[in-house]
Protein backbone atom coordinates (compact mmCIF):
# COMPACT_ATOMS: atom_id res chain seq x y z
CA UNK A 1 0.00 0.00 0.00
CA UNK A 2 0.95 3.61 -0.45
CA UNK A 3 0.73 5.34 2.93
CA UNK A 4 0.64 9.06 3.77
CA UNK A 5 1.22 10.51 7.23
CA UNK A 6 -0.25 14.00 7.77
CA UNK A 7 1.08 16.00 10.73
CA UNK A 8 0.15 19.57 11.64
CA UNK A 9 3.68 21.06 11.79
CA UNK A 10 7.26 19.89 12.33
CA UNK A 11 9.08 22.56 14.32
CA UNK A 12 10.20 20.50 17.34
CA UNK A 13 10.09 17.07 18.96
CA UNK A 14 7.27 17.11 21.50
CA UNK A 15 4.67 14.44 22.25
CA UNK A 16 2.89 14.69 18.91
CA UNK A 17 6.16 14.37 17.01
CA UNK A 18 7.10 11.32 19.11
CA UNK A 19 3.89 9.70 17.90
CA UNK A 20 4.77 10.62 14.30
CA UNK A 21 8.25 9.18 14.83
CA UNK A 22 6.76 5.87 15.99
CA UNK A 23 4.46 5.83 12.95
CA UNK A 24 7.49 6.45 10.73
CA UNK A 25 9.15 3.40 12.26
CA UNK A 26 6.02 1.34 11.66
CA UNK A 27 5.66 2.55 8.07
CA UNK A 28 9.21 3.26 6.81
CA UNK A 29 8.08 3.88 3.21
CA UNK A 30 5.31 6.33 4.13
CA UNK A 31 5.38 9.92 2.87
CA UNK A 32 4.80 12.83 5.25
CA UNK A 33 2.68 15.92 4.63
CA UNK A 34 2.79 18.92 6.95
CA UNK A 35 2.23 22.69 7.05
CA UNK A 36 5.65 23.84 8.26
CA UNK A 37 8.92 21.90 8.42
CA UNK A 38 12.30 22.66 9.93
CA UNK A 39 14.63 19.68 9.25
CA UNK A 40 17.00 20.82 12.02
CA UNK A 41 14.25 20.37 14.62
CA UNK A 42 13.00 16.92 13.60
CA UNK A 43 14.49 13.52 14.39
CA UNK A 44 16.51 11.51 11.89
CA UNK A 45 13.72 8.95 11.72
CA UNK A 46 11.32 11.64 10.51
CA UNK A 47 13.72 13.43 8.16
CA UNK A 48 14.52 10.12 6.41
CA UNK A 49 11.03 10.22 4.89
CA UNK A 50 9.85 12.22 1.90
CA UNK A 51 8.26 15.36 3.37
CA UNK A 52 5.86 17.63 1.48
CA UNK A 53 4.79 20.97 2.98
CA UNK A 54 1.73 23.10 2.35
CA UNK A 55 2.05 26.66 1.03
CA UNK A 56 2.14 27.85 4.67
CA UNK A 57 5.81 26.83 4.73
CA UNK A 58 6.59 29.46 2.08
CA UNK A 59 4.97 32.34 3.92
CA UNK A 60 7.17 34.87 5.80
CA UNK A 61 8.57 33.72 9.15
CA UNK A 62 6.42 30.57 9.00
CA UNK A 63 8.63 28.54 11.34
CA UNK A 64 7.92 30.90 14.23
CA UNK A 65 4.73 32.62 13.13
CA UNK A 66 2.80 29.54 11.99
CA UNK A 67 0.03 29.98 14.64
CA UNK A 68 -0.81 33.30 12.98
CA UNK A 69 -1.51 31.47 9.74
CA UNK A 70 -4.12 29.19 11.31
CA UNK A 71 -7.02 30.73 9.30
CA UNK A 72 -5.21 29.76 6.06
CA UNK A 73 -4.54 26.16 7.08
CA UNK A 74 -7.90 24.71 5.96
CA UNK A 75 -7.23 25.99 2.45
CA UNK A 76 -3.62 24.80 2.62
CA UNK A 77 -4.61 21.26 3.65
CA UNK A 78 -7.13 20.96 0.86
CA UNK A 79 -4.45 21.88 -1.69
CA UNK A 80 -2.28 18.87 -0.77
CA UNK A 81 -2.35 16.17 -3.45
CA UNK A 82 -3.07 12.78 -1.84
CA UNK A 83 -4.09 10.95 -5.01
CA UNK A 84 -2.85 7.36 -5.14
CA UNK A 85 -2.50 6.82 -1.39
CA UNK A 86 -4.37 3.80 -0.05
CA UNK A 87 -4.03 4.67 3.65
CA UNK A 88 -3.86 8.18 5.11
CA UNK A 89 -3.06 8.61 8.81
CA UNK A 90 -3.52 12.15 10.10
CA UNK A 91 -1.97 13.25 13.38
CA UNK A 92 -4.34 15.88 14.74
CA UNK A 93 -3.84 18.57 17.35
CA UNK A 94 -3.42 21.48 15.03
CA UNK A 95 -5.19 21.21 11.64
CA UNK A 96 -4.26 17.95 9.91
CA UNK A 97 -7.34 15.80 9.36
CA UNK A 98 -8.85 18.28 6.88
CA UNK A 99 -7.04 16.83 3.88
CA UNK A 100 -9.10 15.48 0.98
CA UNK A 101 -8.20 11.78 0.66
CA UNK A 102 -8.58 9.75 -2.51
CA UNK A 103 -12.09 8.30 -2.86
CA UNK A 104 -10.78 4.75 -2.38
CA UNK A 105 -8.40 5.61 0.48
CA UNK A 106 -8.91 4.81 4.13
CA UNK A 107 -8.39 7.88 6.33
CA UNK A 108 -7.58 7.25 9.99
CA UNK A 109 -7.01 10.06 12.46
CA UNK A 110 -4.88 9.78 15.59
CA UNK A 111 -6.23 12.68 17.63
CA UNK A 112 -4.10 14.20 20.40
CA UNK A 113 -7.01 16.57 21.00
CA UNK A 114 -9.54 18.56 18.99
CA UNK A 115 -7.89 21.96 18.65
CA UNK A 116 -7.87 23.33 22.22
CA UNK A 117 -7.90 26.97 21.15
CA UNK A 118 -11.21 26.37 19.32
CA UNK A 119 -12.95 24.10 21.79
CA UNK A 120 -12.33 23.25 25.43
CA UNK A 121 -9.73 26.00 26.09
CA UNK A 122 -11.08 28.72 23.83
CA UNK A 123 -11.97 31.04 26.73
CA UNK A 124 -8.48 30.63 28.25
CA UNK A 125 -6.78 31.62 24.99
CA UNK A 126 -9.22 34.45 24.45
CA UNK A 127 -8.65 35.95 27.92
CA UNK A 128 -4.86 35.86 27.46
CA UNK A 129 -4.96 37.40 23.96
CA UNK A 130 -4.09 40.98 23.07
CA UNK A 131 -6.71 43.52 22.03
CA UNK A 132 -6.41 43.00 18.26
CA UNK A 133 -6.42 39.22 18.60
CA UNK A 134 -9.53 39.43 20.79
CA UNK A 135 -11.31 41.31 18.03
CA UNK A 136 -10.33 38.70 15.42
CA UNK A 137 -10.84 35.52 17.44
CA UNK A 138 -14.65 35.21 17.64
CA UNK A 139 -15.42 35.31 13.88
CA UNK A 140 -12.34 33.29 12.93
CA UNK A 141 -12.99 30.67 15.61
CA UNK A 142 -16.60 30.37 14.45
CA UNK A 143 -15.48 29.73 10.86
CA UNK A 144 -12.76 27.27 11.94
CA UNK A 145 -15.11 25.32 14.22
CA UNK A 146 -17.56 24.82 11.36
CA UNK A 147 -14.73 23.59 9.12
CA UNK A 148 -13.34 21.39 11.90
CA UNK A 149 -16.65 19.61 12.46
CA UNK A 150 -17.21 19.17 8.71
CA UNK A 151 -13.78 17.60 8.20
CA UNK A 152 -14.40 15.09 11.00
CA UNK A 153 -16.60 13.32 8.44
CA UNK A 154 -13.63 12.94 6.09
CA UNK A 155 -12.19 10.49 8.62
CA UNK A 156 -13.13 6.81 8.48
CA UNK A 157 -12.13 6.09 12.08
CA UNK A 158 -10.61 7.99 15.01
CA UNK A 159 -8.08 6.90 17.59
CA UNK A 160 -7.69 9.09 20.69
CA UNK A 161 -4.63 9.36 22.90
CA UNK A 162 -6.75 9.14 26.06
CA UNK A 163 -10.30 8.68 27.35
CA UNK A 164 -10.33 12.43 28.02
CA UNK A 165 -9.74 13.15 24.33
CA UNK A 166 -12.17 10.42 23.22
CA UNK A 167 -14.86 12.21 25.22
CA UNK A 168 -14.03 15.50 23.46
CA UNK A 169 -14.21 13.81 20.06
CA UNK A 170 -17.67 12.51 20.95
CA UNK A 171 -18.74 15.91 22.29
CA UNK A 172 -17.49 18.10 19.45
CA UNK A 173 -17.57 15.75 16.42
CA UNK A 174 -20.20 13.19 17.50
CA UNK A 175 -17.74 10.44 16.55
CA UNK A 176 -16.52 7.50 18.59
CA UNK A 177 -12.80 6.88 19.02
CA UNK A 178 -10.64 3.96 19.99
CA UNK A 179 -8.21 4.77 22.81
CA UNK A 180 -4.55 4.19 21.93
CA UNK A 181 -2.25 5.82 24.47
CA UNK A 182 0.81 7.51 22.91
CA UNK A 183 4.29 5.98 23.06
CA UNK A 184 6.55 6.79 26.00
CA UNK A 185 10.26 6.01 25.83
CA UNK A 186 10.17 4.31 29.23
CA UNK A 187 13.34 2.30 28.51
CA UNK A 188 15.44 5.50 28.63
CA UNK A 189 14.61 6.15 32.29
CA UNK A 190 15.84 4.24 35.33
CA UNK A 191 15.39 4.50 39.11
CA UNK A 192 18.26 5.08 41.52
CA UNK A 193 18.90 3.75 45.01
CA UNK A 194 16.69 5.23 47.71
CA UNK A 195 19.75 6.79 49.37
CA UNK A 196 20.34 8.84 46.21
CA UNK A 197 16.88 10.43 46.19
CA UNK A 198 17.09 14.10 47.13
CA UNK A 199 14.80 16.45 49.09
CA UNK A 200 13.37 18.54 46.22
CA UNK A 201 10.16 18.22 44.20
CA UNK A 202 10.23 18.54 40.43
CA UNK A 203 8.08 20.14 37.77
CA UNK A 204 8.79 19.49 34.07
CA UNK A 205 7.13 20.89 30.96
CA UNK A 206 6.45 23.85 28.76
CA UNK A 207 5.87 26.95 30.86
CA UNK A 208 2.49 28.02 29.51
CA UNK A 209 -0.60 29.09 31.41
CA UNK A 210 -2.80 26.05 31.01
CA UNK A 211 -0.09 23.88 32.59
CA UNK A 212 -0.30 26.05 35.76
CA UNK A 213 3.43 26.40 36.58
CA UNK A 214 2.66 29.56 38.57
CA UNK A 215 0.44 27.52 40.88
CA UNK A 216 3.36 25.21 41.70
CA UNK A 217 5.79 28.09 42.25
CA UNK A 218 3.38 29.92 44.55
CA UNK A 219 2.62 26.77 46.55
CA UNK A 220 6.28 25.98 47.16
CA UNK A 221 7.01 29.61 47.98
CA UNK A 222 4.33 29.42 50.63
CA UNK A 223 5.60 26.09 52.02
CA UNK A 224 9.24 27.19 51.79
CA UNK A 225 9.92 23.78 50.26
CA UNK A 226 12.37 22.97 47.47
CA UNK A 227 11.06 22.89 43.91
CA UNK A 228 13.11 22.48 40.72
CA UNK A 229 11.41 23.55 37.48
CA UNK A 230 12.73 22.32 34.11
CA UNK A 231 11.29 23.82 30.94
CA UNK A 232 10.93 27.02 29.00
CA UNK A 233 8.06 28.99 27.56
CA UNK A 234 6.18 32.26 27.62
CA UNK A 235 5.89 32.29 31.44
CA UNK A 236 9.58 31.80 32.29
CA UNK A 237 10.32 35.49 32.87
CA UNK A 238 7.16 35.92 34.93
CA UNK A 239 7.99 32.88 37.08
CA UNK A 240 11.51 34.16 37.73
CA UNK A 241 10.01 37.32 39.20
CA UNK A 242 7.77 35.48 41.66
CA UNK A 243 10.04 32.53 42.55
CA UNK A 244 11.24 32.48 46.14
CA UNK A 245 14.60 31.22 47.41
CA UNK A 246 13.45 27.58 47.54
CA UNK A 247 12.36 27.50 43.89
CA UNK A 248 14.99 26.89 41.20
CA UNK A 249 14.11 27.59 37.56
CA UNK A 250 16.54 25.77 35.27
CA UNK A 251 14.95 26.56 31.92
CA UNK A 252 15.45 24.01 29.13
CA UNK A 253 17.94 21.27 29.97
CA UNK A 254 19.63 18.45 28.05
CA UNK A 255 18.13 14.98 28.30
CA UNK A 256 20.77 13.64 30.70
CA UNK A 257 20.07 16.45 33.16
CA UNK A 258 16.35 15.77 32.91
CA UNK A 259 16.89 12.06 33.59
CA UNK A 260 19.07 12.90 36.60
CA UNK A 261 16.37 15.05 38.18
CA UNK A 262 13.54 12.65 37.40
CA UNK A 263 15.29 9.83 39.26
CA UNK A 264 16.31 11.90 42.29
CA UNK A 265 13.29 14.08 43.03
CA UNK A 266 10.98 13.35 45.94
CA UNK A 267 8.05 13.44 43.54
CA UNK A 268 6.93 15.02 40.31
CA UNK A 269 4.41 17.86 40.66
CA UNK A 270 1.89 17.99 37.81
CA UNK A 271 -0.58 20.84 38.42
CA UNK A 272 -2.15 21.22 34.95
CA UNK A 273 -4.91 19.35 33.16
CA UNK A 274 -3.43 17.56 30.15
CA UNK A 275 -4.92 15.63 27.25
CA UNK A 276 -2.69 12.70 28.22
CA UNK A 277 0.60 13.74 29.82
CA UNK A 278 3.86 11.93 29.05
CA UNK A 279 5.83 13.66 31.82
CA UNK A 280 4.19 11.70 34.69
CA UNK A 281 5.06 8.43 32.96
CA UNK A 282 8.68 9.49 32.49
CA UNK A 283 8.82 10.23 36.21
CA UNK A 284 7.24 6.87 37.07
CA UNK A 285 9.65 5.09 34.71
CA UNK A 286 12.36 6.71 36.86
CA UNK A 287 10.79 5.15 39.95
CA UNK A 288 9.31 8.36 41.35
CA UNK A 289 5.70 9.07 42.38
CA UNK A 290 3.51 11.84 40.98
CA UNK A 291 1.35 14.49 42.66
CA UNK A 292 -1.16 15.43 39.96
CA UNK A 293 -4.30 17.46 39.48
CA UNK A 294 -7.13 14.94 39.39
CA UNK A 295 -8.47 15.64 35.91
CA UNK A 296 -7.40 14.80 32.38
CA UNK A 297 -4.93 12.23 31.17
CA UNK A 298 -3.06 11.87 34.46
CA UNK A 299 -6.06 10.03 35.89
CA UNK A 300 -5.42 7.29 33.31
CA UNK A 301 -1.74 6.82 34.16
CA UNK A 302 -1.21 7.61 37.85
CA UNK A 303 -2.61 5.05 40.29
CA UNK A 304 -3.70 6.92 43.41
CA UNK A 305 -2.08 5.57 46.56
CA UNK A 306 0.30 3.33 44.57
CA UNK A 307 2.21 5.47 42.08
CA UNK A 308 1.13 8.88 43.34
CA UNK A 309 -1.88 10.88 44.48
CA UNK A 310 -4.29 13.49 43.17
CA UNK A 311 -5.53 16.84 44.39
CA UNK A 312 -9.08 17.92 43.53
CA UNK A 313 -8.85 21.71 43.74
CA UNK A 314 -6.55 23.35 41.18
CA UNK A 315 -5.33 25.95 43.63
CA UNK A 316 -2.30 26.81 45.75
CA UNK A 317 -3.98 25.47 48.88
CA UNK A 318 -5.13 22.35 47.06
CA UNK A 319 -1.58 21.55 45.97
CA UNK A 320 -0.15 22.33 49.42
CA UNK A 321 -2.61 19.95 51.02
CA UNK A 322 -1.60 17.20 48.58
CA UNK A 323 2.12 17.71 49.25
CA UNK A 324 1.54 17.56 53.01
CA UNK A 325 -0.45 14.37 52.57
CA UNK A 326 2.31 12.93 50.38
CA UNK A 327 4.89 13.52 53.10
CA UNK A 328 3.10 10.98 55.31
CA UNK A 329 2.82 8.30 52.62
CA UNK A 330 5.25 5.74 51.22
CA UNK A 331 5.59 4.50 47.65
CA UNK A 332 7.54 1.65 46.07
CA UNK A 333 9.68 2.63 43.05
CA UNK A 334 9.03 -0.79 41.51
CA UNK A 335 5.29 -0.08 41.37
CA UNK A 336 5.90 3.14 39.46
CA UNK A 337 8.30 1.48 37.01
CA UNK A 338 5.87 -1.39 36.37
CA UNK A 339 3.01 1.02 35.72
CA UNK A 340 5.04 3.07 33.25
CA UNK A 341 6.12 -0.05 31.36
CA UNK A 342 2.53 -0.50 30.17
CA UNK A 343 2.84 2.67 28.07
CA UNK A 344 6.08 1.90 26.20
CA UNK A 345 6.66 2.41 22.48
CA UNK A 346 6.20 -1.28 21.65
CA UNK A 347 2.83 -1.28 23.42
CA UNK A 348 1.76 1.71 21.31
CA UNK A 349 2.88 0.07 18.08
CA UNK A 350 1.01 -3.15 18.85
CA UNK A 351 -2.22 -1.33 19.73
CA UNK A 352 -2.01 1.07 16.81
CA UNK A 353 -1.36 -1.74 14.34
CA UNK A 354 -4.42 -3.52 15.71
CA UNK A 355 -6.44 -0.32 15.24
CA UNK A 356 -5.24 0.02 11.63
CA UNK A 357 -5.87 -3.65 10.83
CA UNK A 358 -9.42 -3.55 12.17
CA UNK A 359 -10.14 -0.25 10.43
CA UNK A 360 -8.84 -1.56 7.10
CA UNK A 361 -10.94 -4.70 7.39
CA UNK A 362 -14.05 -2.70 8.18
CA UNK A 363 -13.44 0.05 5.63
CA UNK A 364 -12.49 -2.32 2.82
CA UNK A 365 -15.50 -4.49 3.51
CA UNK A 366 -17.90 -1.55 3.60
CA UNK A 367 -16.50 -0.08 0.38
CA UNK A 368 -16.82 -3.42 -1.40
CA UNK A 369 -20.36 -3.76 -0.11
CA UNK A 370 -21.18 -0.31 -1.45
CA UNK A 371 -19.76 -1.18 -4.87
CA UNK A 372 -21.71 -4.44 -4.99
CA UNK A 373 -24.91 -2.71 -3.90
CA UNK A 374 -25.78 -5.57 -1.58
CA UNK A 375 -24.63 -7.20 1.64
CA UNK A 376 -21.66 -9.49 1.20
CA UNK A 377 -21.49 -13.02 2.47
CA UNK A 378 -19.10 -12.88 5.47
CA UNK A 379 -18.27 -16.55 4.97
CA UNK A 380 -16.67 -15.89 1.58
CA UNK A 381 -15.58 -12.38 0.60
CA UNK A 382 -15.33 -11.27 4.25
CA UNK A 383 -12.52 -13.75 4.87
CA UNK A 384 -10.62 -12.61 1.78
CA UNK A 385 -11.02 -8.96 2.79
CA UNK A 386 -9.58 -9.66 6.22
CA UNK A 387 -6.56 -11.50 4.83
CA UNK A 388 -5.86 -8.68 2.39
CA UNK A 389 -6.19 -5.91 4.96
CA UNK A 390 -4.04 -7.52 7.62
CA UNK A 391 -1.41 -8.53 5.11
CA UNK A 392 -1.31 -5.05 3.64
CA UNK A 393 -0.64 -3.35 6.97
CA UNK A 394 1.93 -5.80 8.25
Amino acid sequence: MRIALVHYWLVGMRGGEKVLEALCEMYPEADIFTHVYNPNLASKVITSHKITTSFINRLPFSEKMYPRYLPLMPLALEQLDLRGYDLVISSESGPAKGIIPDSNAVHLCYCHSPMRYLWNMYRNYYEDAGMITKLMMPPLAHYLRAWDVTTAHRVDQFAANSATVANRIKRYYNRTARIVHPPVDTASFHPVETADVSDYYLMVGELVRYKKPDLAVQAFNKMKAKLVVIGQGEMLAELKKIAGPTVELLGAQPFETLKHHYARCKALVFPGEEDFGIVPLEAMASGRPVIAYGKGGATETVVSGKTGLFFDHQSVDGLIEAVQKFENMSFKPADAVARAAGFGKDVFKDKFKMFVDHAMIEATGSKQTAYAGEKQNPDSSGTNTMNFAVGATT
